[in-house]
Order: structure tokens, then C-alpha cells, then sequence
């Protein structure tokens, strides 16, 4: 099981999604809020952690999902007028793994495109303010960025942190430590030439 013990799996997998019911289902009527008795009936809207929905619809398709509001057609054209300036945390803070995870599971298969699309438009960004931003941008910019792209970000910071030390090193090339013994060789015996 991949992300078993990763806490940021686990903190993905709790975001809400809204199912509906497909059909009756008794004893758990505390999933519904609404509900007076302790079943569900066939057609309730509920908004369920995500483990959760993942195992009903293991169950002979007791539910069927709706795409989560973070990939609406409003939050897509948000994305295409300019990726880079949309806060996808505030819609999801997992906007790329949930989206992974939620793929297979709904009927509107162009939320993978959709995905792949926003990735590699806010990369672009997310690299560039890495290498070139300051400290005082920083704290402006980190904070609409979702936890993956925190790691993108993070990740080229370091690199390029790596890169000016190195640059700015002394000696870039080192001799190794067997080249500096200096061999004595002798000289077979024989009449001087």
C-alpha cells in the first residue's frame, strides 16, 4: 500500500466528496446529517471523506460520485484564463492527488487532461518564482500553492541554493587521492646506457 504511513495520503484521502445514495442503506444514518432515522435512503446527497466513498463504491456501486467542486467548469476556466494566479489550495490543498485518485472512479474521464493541463502550467511558474524570487515574495506566493507544488517549489529552491554554492566554491575539481601518490619504480638491472 503506497502513503500508508504518509500523513499527507491520509490528510488527501479525508476530503469531503458528495455521493448519492444508489440505493437504501440501513444503519448508518449517522453519515447523512440530515436524516431522521438511521438509514440513508436511494437518492440522498451526503458529502463523504473520500476513504470512505472509495469502499462504497467497492460495494456493488452503492454510490456514484460527483466530481468535487475543485474541478467544477468554473474552477477549470479560472485555470485556462491564467493558471498561475488561481489559490488552488483554497479549493483543495491535495488538488493533484485527489484528482488522481478520483479519475477512474467518476464518469467525466477529461479530469485527467484537466490535471495535466494545470500541472504543467502553474510548473512553469512555480520553477521560475523558485530561482528567482526573493525572500520578501516568497511568503505572498507559497500560500496559494497546493502541497504538491509546495514540494516542486521546495525541491528547486534547494537545488538552485545547491548550485550558487557550488558556483560560487573554490576548487570545482578535486585530484584524487590516488593520484597524488607518486610511484617509485625500479629500474631493472642492467648495463648503463
Amino acid at each position: 500500500m503506497p502513503g500508508y504511513y504518509d500523513i499527507d495520503d491520509i490528510l488527501m484521502e479525508d476530503e469531503p466528496i458528495s455521493v448519492v445514495f444508489q440505493v437504501t442503506a440501513n444503519g448508518v444514518g449517522l453519515l447523512d446529517p440530515g436524516a431522521e432515522s438511521n438509514c440513508v435512503e436511494k437518492g440522498a446527497k451526503v458529502d463523504l471523506p473520500f476513504w470512505l466513498v472509495h469502499g462504497l463504491l467497492s460495494l456493488e456501486q452503492a454510490v456514484s460520485i460527483n466530481p468535487p467542486p475543485c474541478f467544477t467548469q468554473k474552477t477549470r476556466k479560472e485555470i485556462q484564463a491564467d493558471a498561475a494566479c488561481v489559490d488552488l489550495r483554497v479549493h483543495c490543498q491535495y488538488f493533484y492527488e485527489l484528482g488522481c485518485k478520483i479519475v477512474p472512479l467518476v464518469s467525466d474521464k477529461s479530469i485527467g487532461l484537466f490535471l495535466r493541463y494545470a500541472f504543467t502550467s502553474r510548473y512553469k511558474e512555480v520553477l521560475s518564482k523558485s530561482h528567482s524570487s526573493s525572500m520578501m515574495t516568497i511568503p505572498k506566493f507559497v500560500p496559494c500553492l497546493t502541497k504538491e507544488e509546495t514540494r516542486v517549489f521546495e525541491s528547486a529552491r534547494e537545488s538552485m541554493a545547491g548550485f550558487k554554492k557550488w558556483r560560487a566554491g573554490g576548487v570545482r575539481l578535486q585530484k584524487a587521492s590516488i593520484l597524488g601518490r607518486k610511484r617509485k619504480t625500479k629500474l631493472p638491472d642492467g648495463p648503463p646506457t
